[in-house]
């Protein structure tokens, strides 16, 4: 795959990925996990496999935070098949950053989140 595709991938990715959190659809955001997936959620800890992930998604969901936005997104080529996002984020309830979102092309051709680090900095 040549870089263009791969980072409209990524990008594909990081939009279901909003929008299944605006939908309040925690498997959908956890599809966009890799099996596998390690995601570190400051304060809240780190959580391993998308089924872990999908249960913490689930979680903020029902405590009511929705509509996240992201802005001051950067992406960085991470290697032939992959790209980092960094970017700030807000919801309803909460602001924070992203601290590292690894997103990779896995073997049906959609990006998938390997690793995501983010850290919660306030509440709103």
């Amino acid at each position: 795959m040549i870089e263009q595709q791969v980072l409209e991938a990524c990008k594909k990715g990081i939009a279901s990925w909003q929008k299944a959190f605006n939908n309040q659809d925690a498997k959908g955001c956890a599809a966009q996990y890799n099996d596998n997936a390690v995601m570190q959620a400051r304060p809240f800890g780190t959580f391993e496999g998308r089924q872990m992930i999908e249960a913490f998604w689930q979680g903020i969901i029902d405590q009511g935070f929705k509509d996240v936005e992201y802005t001051d997104v950067k992406w960085s080529k991470f290697d032939n098949k992959s790209f980092i996002l960094t970017s700030k984020w807000t919801m309803n309830k909460a602001f924070g950053v992203v601290h590292q979102e690894l997103w990779r092309i896995e073997a049906d051709g959609k990006a998938r989140l390997i690793k995501d680090e983010f850290e919660v900095m306030g509440e709103r």
